[in-house]
């Protein structure tokens, strides 16, 4: 039988160009709610690392399975993962390599990946790494809403490149266990009913979504990066999905 604690432990891992500083506020707000978080840098997004731009996405899911073992968790004292963006893909082969030790996983702004996808599958291989573009630019693919300047100016400064085999990578998924895991999906830049309905008809960013046993969704309308636009609301919805019993 899995025991759920009473004070869950949740690991906070951040999309793409982005460390474990992207949650600090949402870090104040857990630990006032006595919630135990581990903020996690993905390998390939440490800036002092030199050899950062080779990590692979299988790198990236190692790290995280290592942070689960240092953290104490088992099969029967499992974690919630919170995924932001473009970590779902390390995150979703988590999932489907050790569905057993996560209770639930929190996707902010994103979602699984399906197998065989990749985020940029055509990124020439001389590429090496891709650093944050202009911001006009990113607000073409991603909503900025909620971001004040001095916010854009400390993401700009600490940002690093996304190392261009984690981009390339097609995300290889065989465990169907991995859809049983309890599932929120905290909807912002694009709201829950489109999430589903893009879901429903097949789109490839959401098909997955579809073929989730247990699915909760919560709204929470901002831009693409809530943890710096609404960083109390976020903490709470993550708070409240990582204390559910399933």
């Amino acid at each position: 039988m899995t025991t759920i604690e009473s004070t869950p432990t949740v690991i906070l891992i951040a999309g793409h160009w982005l460390g474990a500083w992207a949650w600090d506020e949402v870090l104040e707000h857990l630990d006032a709610e006595r919630v135990r978080a581990i903020a996690m840098t993905l390998p390939g997004l440490d800036g002092s690392d030199p050899e950062r731009a080779a990590k692979t996405l299988d790198d990236q899911a190692g790290a995280v399975l290592d942070v689960i073992t240092r953290a104490g968790i088992s099969e029967d004292r499992p974690v919630s993962i919170v995924a932001h963006s473009g970590a779902n893909a390390p995150v979703s082969l988590v999932l489907d390599r050790h569905p057993e030790l996560v209770r639930r996983v929190v996707w902010v702004d994103s979602g699984p990946v399906t197998t065989g996808s990749a985020f940029a599958p055509d990124l020439p291989e001389e590429v090496e790494e891709l650093p944050l573009p202009a911001f006009d630019v990113l607000a073409q693919q991603a909503s900025l809403e909620g971001l004040s300047a001095a916010v854009l100016e400390r993401f700009r400064a600490r940002s690093v490149p996304e190392p261009g085999p984690v981009l390339r990578q097609p995300v290889e998924l065989t465990n169907e266990a991995r859809r049983e895991v309890p599932t929120t999906l905290v909807c912002c830049s694009i709201p829950s009913a489109q999430v589903l309905e893009l879901a429903r008809t097949g789109h490839p960013m959401f098909a997955e979504v579809a073929n989730l046993e247990h699915l909760e969704v919560i709204d929470l309308p901002t831009g693409h990066w809530p943890m710096w636009s609404r960083p109390r609301d976020l903490a709470e919805a993550i708070r409240s999905a990582a204390s559910q019993t399933d």
